[in-house]
């Protein structure tokens, strides 16, 4: 993302977080309160979609619940790019966050509010939100540990990590529950307390974080500021005179919204690394280097692709088609987006001591290996997805049990932890000295246009049916990983001493 760090000094001495800066219980909190939000919201979109606010028959809300699901994950992450740059350029990082956070918590009252004409708006106003808050409380967190050792900072975004799981893991158990069960606009409205209690405490946990992002690291002139607010301006105003165009003509569907989102999520990427590509700063010591980020963006893009349709058609999956019955009691479909965080908490230290043992054994596997694992698991994820539909399809009920989803789910966290955290490490380590935001950014909106397409890919599980979508993908996937696999030497020397 834009924002790389926060340049600022934490206060010293008083009381630790868990032997941590003290403000980072304030970041942690805030955090955490603000993925109990995003995660609520996110596990009862699409069923609220379908239920409340598309209209036709059944399988057409599901095709476009599951579509504009993609597209505006997509969006989430690509507003992550100007939200970072409005904190270094403009604002700071800790008045970014701040802002981020009240227009989050608006965003969810709207959502609150039983108005189908006003539901996109509050989606919009997350989503602006969530580009200022995202990127730059990760910079913060940053920014405490500024003059310290490595270890010491790395051991604080393993802290930071678990507010967001934490945060992740509760709520869809309870906006879950009371947006199935009760009413759908109270489960948006609690997401909206979560909002805003993180606020709260973030204003009144403040005094703790001292200098850090109060200021911009790279404040930008009066002529760039000029420049900037013109080009949102002229392209805000195509966008609106287009909108405006086909509601004349009476020809608007919210299909059309979708298609430009999804066409901007492939756009902006490509745009980026074709500037980067003709930059005379990028040296022929770096390019090669550049071009192995390129394969392992692309891979990152299938993989994103095909994991984050676990709120969207496989969540469909669990609302119709799982057996979720305990004792005469049924749970809510949206439960099931707690089970990844729940392995992430479970498996993310025991992967951290697996890659370290083994590499004191010098018997780590190559990031480009790790990458091919990621694959044949996320492959392997779908193809119990395709036996699920199949076991469904066959079944008296037309459902199958808790198990399938739970295996589905199990597979693919495996698959994140050879991923994400890699990928992550990784970016940072290729990234020429001039591009590392560039490159920084580029890693997230690989989550983005994977959405993005998901936007048009999902579709086909209408007409392919669950069986051969879930086992098309599959065997794509697994074919990337074997080809990742068999193209790791040449990789490897692309990345010259990056390993």
């Amino acid at each position: 993302m834009a924002s790389s760090m926060s340049k600022g000094r934490a206060p010293s001495g008083g009381n630790t977080f868990f032997g941590h800066p003290r403000g980072m219980a304030t970041l942690f909190l805030t955090e955490m309160w603000e993925r109990f939000s995003w995660y609520g919201m996110r596990a009862i979109l699409v069923l609220y979609l379908i239920a409340g606010v598309l209209d036709g028959p059944l399988e057409d809300r599901e095709t476009l619940a599951a579509a504009i699901y993609g597209v505006y994950n997509a969006v989430v992450y690509m507003t992550s790019m100007p939200g970072g740059w409005v904190a270094d350029r403009l604002w700071g990082a800790r008045k970014a966050v701040l802002v981020g956070g009240i227009v989050i918590a608006a965003g969810h009252y709207v959502l609150a509010v039983p108005n189908n004409a006003t539901f996109f708006v509050g989606l919009g106003l997350i989503a602006i939100g969530t580009g200022l808050l995202k990127p730059n409380i990760s910079a913060m967190v940053g920014g405490l540990y500024e003059g310290q050792s490595s270890a010491r900072r790395d051991a604080g975004f393993t802290l930071f990590y678990m507010s967001i799981n934490i945060g992740a893991l509760a709520a869809p158990l309870i906006v879950g529950s009371l947006g199935q069960k009760v009413n759908w606009h109270l489960g948006f409205g609690v997401a909206g307390v979560g909002m805003t209690l993180a606020v709260i405490q973030y204003v009144l946990g403040g005094k703790h974080l001292g200098d850090v992002g109060r200021h911009p690291t790279n404040p930008a002139s009066a002529e760039e500021r000029r420049r900037v607010l013109n080009r949102v301006l002229l392209w805000s105003g195509l966008a609106v005179a287009a909108l405006l165009l086909d509601l004349a003509l009476g020809t608007f569907t919210v299909e059309h919204i979708v298609n430009v989102l999804a066409v901007l999520g492939i756009v902006v990427p490509v745009g980026y690394f074709w500037t980067m590509f003709r930059s005379p700063n990028l040296t022929a010591r770096e390019r090669p280097k550049v071009v192995a980020f390129a394969w392992f963006f692309v891979t990152a893009v299938l993989f994103w692709m095909i994991y984050d349709q676990s709120g969207s058609l496989l969540t469909i999956f669990a609302d119709q088609k799982t057996d979720r019955s305990i004792g005469g009691w049924e749970f809510p479909a949206s439960w099931f987006q707690s089970v990844n965080p729940t392995y992430v908490i479970i498996l993310a230290p025991l992967f951290a001591a697996l890659w370290v043992r083994l590499a004191r054994r010098e018997r780590e596997p190559s990031t480009p290996v790790k990458f091919g694992l990621a694959m044949l698991l996320i492959g392997g994820s779908f193809g119990l997805m395709g036996l699920a539909g199949a076991a469904a399809a066959s079944s008296d009920t037309g459902q199958v049990t808790v198990f399938w989803l739970l295996g589905v789910y199990l597979v693919q966290t495996l698959g994140e932890m050879c991923l994400s955290p890699v990928g992550l490490s990784l970016s940072t380590k290729l990234a020429p000295k001039e591009f590392v935001s560039q490159i920084m950014g580029l890693w997230f909106l690989a989550t983005a246009t994977g959405n993005a397409l998901n936007g048009w890919v999902t579709r086909l599980n209408g007409p392919l049916g669950d069986t051969l979508y879930y086992g098309m993908w599959a065997v794509v996937a697994v074919a990337a990983g074997l080809a990742f696999m068999a193209g790791s030497r040449k990789l490897r020397v692309l990345m010259g001493d990056v390993r």
